[in-house]
């Protein structure tokens, strides 16, 4: 019996959403190729899915590196005994802090653009050469409230999350009458993960987006009929104001 498979890249703690998705995936009978520049990390969320009798496996792969994209959807897309190629891609990576503008080096707000943005072409780019032929297929690129607009002490972040949603609108125009769907999401509030309890433990729950809630909406996401697709949607926990 042949299984689907999925590929996500930018996965970090198991208390996080990434993992939460490979997670929820694996629930729903996916293979998962996990995908992030930190091995040992995916390798225990990969090793937990398995334990649970699910299927993943853990692929070290820079997302800023053309060539590691490359390797990484090549393997994935091979001919497997019993793995469809894979029919559901989502692009989490990401990286945030607060830099006041003056302060901002060229070095950083060039890391920040090529993780958060230049990543996602690449990612973005392999998932149309493979899956446009194929007719079929749903990519997802994770993007935050500084998709739409940028806050004092985070021009780097909002200048590269903006650049990833221009990727993803462009993406689906072209895609999408060819049977691909591309969707963004822009995540607007905390999200109640591993990075942000280690900072901030008094944050309240309600006050966060659940991984498990986000990864599900994701889920839906991929599963629209293609007569009703989203292309973008906003999620933030009721407490948010906005």
């Amino acid at each position: 019996m042949r299984i689907p498979s999925a590929i996500i890249v930018g996965v970090g703690a198991e208390q996080g959403l990434g993992a939460a998705l490979c997670r929820l995936l694996a629930d729903k009978g996916y293979h998962i190729f996990i995908a992030s520049r930190t091995l040992e990390k995916i390798a225990k969320v990969a090793d937990a899915i398995s334990a649970s009798g699910g299927s993943a496996e853990a692929i070290e792969t820079d997302a800023t590196d053309e060539a590691a994209v490359k390797r990484l959807f090549d393997h994935a897309f091979a001919p497997q005994d019993e793995i469809d190629p894979p029919d559901f891609i989502v692009f989490n990576a990401g990286i945030n802090r607060h830099i006041g503008f003056r302060g901002i080096t060229a070095a950083e707000f060039e890391e920040f653009w090529r993780i958060c943005c230049f990543g996602g072409f690449l990612v973005g780019r392999e998932a149309a050469k493979h899956l446009v032929p194929l007719g079929r297929g749903t990519v997802i690129f994770t993007g935050a409230s500084a998709s739409l607009r940028g806050k004092a002490g985070f021009a780097q972040f909002a200048a590269a999350k903006a650049g990833l949603r221009m990727i993803s609108q462009s993406m689906a125009r072209e895609f999408g009458p060819l049977g691909l769907h591309v969707a963004h999401t822009i995540i607007d509030g905390g999200i109640d993960g591993e990075r942000l309890r280690s900072r901030r433990p008094d944050l309240e729950a309600d006050a966060l987006l659940n991984i498990d809630a986000i990864a599900e909406t994701y889920w839906h996401i991929h599963r629209q009929h293609p007569s009703a697709w989203t292309q973008e949607i906003d999620l933030r926990p009721y407490k948010e104001t906005f």
